[in-house]
């Protein structure tokens, strides 16, 4: 799927890092994004858990899989973004987002009561206090020694592309005309996000 680019499979520099991905809401860490990303570098250079449906056990776990092992990017997809900011307001790394939700308990307002995962049609709850939980993780601001390549389709159905263009205009943000939350044709962005990654490893 991801052509010549994923036999290439390039590998970052310095001693075996790894890559985490952070899956988006009522997803899967085995989608659509994590096996491009796996194929193009390296099925293990790249950890994409399944996060626990309440977002303080998904920060926890987090959290703890960076302790465990030696993390030196985040990729975060939708809500995936927003818990690699929150955590990167803890101990910033090179993170890539892609349509990254900036409020969410705004979005996820709308969607009070049972849910379903898509991958595995595990059933789990949104009430207030899974919104109150997001409220306490939200950022209002970001900090210079953060580095961030914030991917946004304008296209997106789901979220206003503006608010992520607006919250992370002092990184670097590439905006690309129609597209769809899921981020259609993601394997053509692998090869930036690579370089965009060597680049970041080496200017830290």
């Amino acid at each position: 799927m991801a052509g010549a680019a994923a036999e290439a499979r390039p590998r970052l520099p310095g001693l075996r890092p790894v890559i985490l991905f952070i899956h988006g809401f009522g997803s899967c860490g085995w989608g659509e994004k994590s096996l491009l990303l796996r194929r193009y570098f390296g099925l293990e250079q790249v950890l994409a858990p399944d996060l626990p449906f309440r977002p303080e056990a998904a920060i926890s776990r987090l959290r703890g899989l960076i302790k465990r092992y030696p993390i030196s990017a985040l990729i975060g997809s939708s809500l995936g973004g927003f818990y690699a900011t929150a955590l990167n307001g803890d101990d910033p790394r090179p993170t890539v987002l892609i349509n990254p939700v900036v409020k969410p308990h705004e979005l996820l307002a709308r969607y009070l009561g049972p849910q379903q995962r898509w991958c595995d049609g595990a059933h789990f709850e949104v009430g207030q206090d899974y919104l109150k939980a997001l409220i306490r993780l939200q950022r209002e601001q970001l900090r210079a020694e953060e580095h961030y390549l914030v991917l946004l389709q304008q296209g997106d159905e789901t979220l206003d592309y503006r608010q992520a263009a607006s919250f992370y205009r002092d990184k670097e943000v590439i905006q690309t005309a129609g597209g769809s939350h899921r981020f259609d044709h993601f394997e053509q962005q692998l090869p930036r996000i690579s370089d965009w990654l060597h680049g970041a490893s080496d200017n830290p």
